[in-house]
């Protein structure tokens, strides 16, 4: 069965214009969902819409409202919604081109692919596609979702576009108060340097296959089970072990799995230590300099 398209419309480029479908990237099927039962009959339980003064009603017998003051709401239709028409409730009009790395992931939200609305689209649209791929760019624009203007970055993906929305400045807090005072304080170059080992250690390429969700794993394990009759399978995380001082958590952990060894440790001695050997030192190099003057007096 084909995928149903989330969005119809057209792909605009100053003065070129192709017809386009918006697919959702993503899925949610294979994750596990629960539904609400009562806990003696089992029974589903339905959320049905509750009006104060009349109890339950139909949904076919509510409306939107604006609440523009405490209880008080103004009331839009779908008739007031459908009268809203922009350019872009129908156009992902283009609007610049940008390298995909300027974006910073944080404003990413949802994916979509945007394939050709037909075979007659599918000309402009390969010129468009094959004109972003040569220049190594993606494109900028605009488009109304879910009764929202959003703005979205276009992306060249195998042979088609992904379409990702985007927040908006508003959207996205500035890190700046969360590491407030971060960085002041000096760092230990061998940490530093140990550290830095078990990032090279560890080098590698994205692939999100690797990474399947373990808890849903074990939530079918345990559903499985219960299927059966049986016992609940419950997961449990390992055991933490005990505490170690950073130092050695570092260098335990560069020696896990073999590979590379940790530096041996530093035989730098305080300065303290050093000050007090010197003056130690001191006496000794001022009786070696007396035995040679006396030596050099007898010749």
């Amino acid at each position: 069965m084909a995928p149903r398209a989330s969005w119809k419309g057209y792909l605009k480029l100053s003065l070129v214009s192709c017809p386009v479908r918006l697919f959702t990237a993503t899925t949610t099927s294979e994750r596990i969902s629960f539904h609400l039962l009562h806990k003696e009959t089992h029974n589903r339980v339905q959320m049905k819409p509750h009006d104060p003064e009349l109890g339950a009603v139909s949904r076919a017998d509510l409306v939107k409202g604006y609440e523009f003051e405490k209880d008080q709401y103004v009331i839009v239709t779908d008739e007031d919604l459908a009268q809203i028409q922009i350019e872009s409730t129908k156009t992902i009009s283009i609007e610049s081109f940008v390298d995909e790395s300027e974006i910073d992931p944080i404003y990413f939200d949802s994916t979509y692919y945007l394939a050709p609305d037909g075979p007659v689209a599918e000309e402009t649209y390969q010129v468009v596609h094959q004109a972003m791929r040569s220049e190594g760019k993606a494109a900028i624009a605009r488009v109304v979702l879910s009764a929202r203007e959003r703005p979205v970055i276009i992306m060249v993906r195998g042979d088609g576009f992904a379409l990702c929305t985007l927040r908006s400045a508003k959207e996205v807090r500035s890190h700046e108060s969360y590491f407030e005072g971060m960085g002041a304080q000096e760092t230990d170059q061998e940490m530093l340097e140990l550290a830095e080992m078990i990032i090279k250690k560890h080098d590698g390429k994205f692939d999100p296959a690797k990474f399947e969700d373990q808890y849903q794993l074990a939530l079918k394990e345990m559903v499985k089970s219960k299927l059966k009759g049986s016992a609940p399978v419950v997961a449990k995380a390992p055991e933490r072990g005990k505490v170690i001082n950073l130092m050695d958590a570092l260098r335990r952990s560069l020696e896990e799995g073999g590979g590379m060894k940790p530096p041996a440790k530093s035989k730098r001695k305080p300065a303290a230590k050093k000050a007090t050997a010197a003056k130690k030192a001191a006496p000794a190099k001022a009786k070696s300099r007396t035995a040679t003057k006396k030596t050099a007096a007898r010749r």
